[in-house]
């Protein structure tokens, strides 16, 4: 199990959000913490602290007025920390390659992918060509329903017809290098693991994927290494001290390289 940290940034500064509070109308959302650092304070001390595989969201539309002070902020944190860092929010063909040329090991996608409720394998394809398989991070943040866990796009805000099943996760592997999972239903609510899907995740197992969602006690990274079986890296973001919570990032990095 490894240590994922996160720099989420919306309206050009680093926050913490209740995932599924965010709204593109009126660039709003319900937030737990707003940094007074910028987002490459925070990439430098990932490089410090040696932690690789973090992801930077950029939480805000093309269309926002927001957009280009949180894409700048995106991109110094990359320029920080080179190699150290993967990217997502609104990544498509046209720009993938200008974040992994500003320093991005990976860049992470949804909404280019999931549009109008189901998969385009033509876009997955082209992207895949595009920027190569081993850059590329599929995002299958989803929502618990009675159907399942079906997976939602535009910044959480759309539902699609897609379940995350194991025949999904087989049929995506050959696309992309990693999983990046936010359980929506629990993000930012620092209450507590989505424990059906951490099980679930960690008996498939077969790329390397990161749980975020609800982690809010050392137990739960205990937890989420028994029900993912070991396999499972994880992201904590409203619960870190780094970002106004309880759990100690250092003693974070402790429990995961002993899992």
């Amino acid at each position: 199990m490894e240590f994922r940290p996160c720099i989420d940034i919306h309206n050009g500064k680093v926050k913490q959000i209740v995932g599924g509070s965010l709204k593109d109308k009126g660039d709003c959302a319900t937030e737990n913490f707003v940094a007074t650092h910028d987002a490459a304070y925070y990439a430098q001390l990932y490089r410090k602290a040696g932690v690789r595989g973090g992801h930077i969201i950029m939480l805000n539309a093309a269309s926002s007025e927001y957009f280009e002070a949180t894409k700048s902020q995106a991109v110094a944190a990359l320029k920080a920390y080179p190699g150290g860092l993967q990217i997502g929010g609104g990544i498509h063909c046209e720009n993938a390659s200008e974040y992994l040329e500003a320093g991005a090991s990976h860049v992470i996608v949804t909404s280019y992918v999931f549009r109008d409720g189901r998969i385009h394998y033509d876009n997955l394809k082209k992207l895949a060509d595009t920027v190569g398989k081993e850059h590329l991070v599929l995002d299958l943040s989803c929502r618990r329903t009675k159907d399942g866990y079906l997976i939602v796009t535009d910044r959480w805000q759309k539902m699609t017809e897609e379940k995350v099943t194991e025949e999904l996760l087989d049929r995506l592997s050959d696309y992309c290098d990693e999983f990046l999972i936010h359980a929506v239903d629990v993000e930012g609510k620092a209450n507590g693991i989505e424990e059906t899907l951490a099980g679930f995740l960690g008996g498939w197992g077969k790329r390397p994927l990161t749980y975020a969602g609800g982690v809010h006690e050392y137990d739960d990274i205990q937890l989420l290494k028994q029900l993912g079986k070991g396999r499972i890296n994880v992201t904590v973001g409203s619960a870190l001290d780094l970002f106004g919570g309880n759990l100690a990032f250092e003693k974070i990095l402790q429990i995961c390289q002993n899992a």
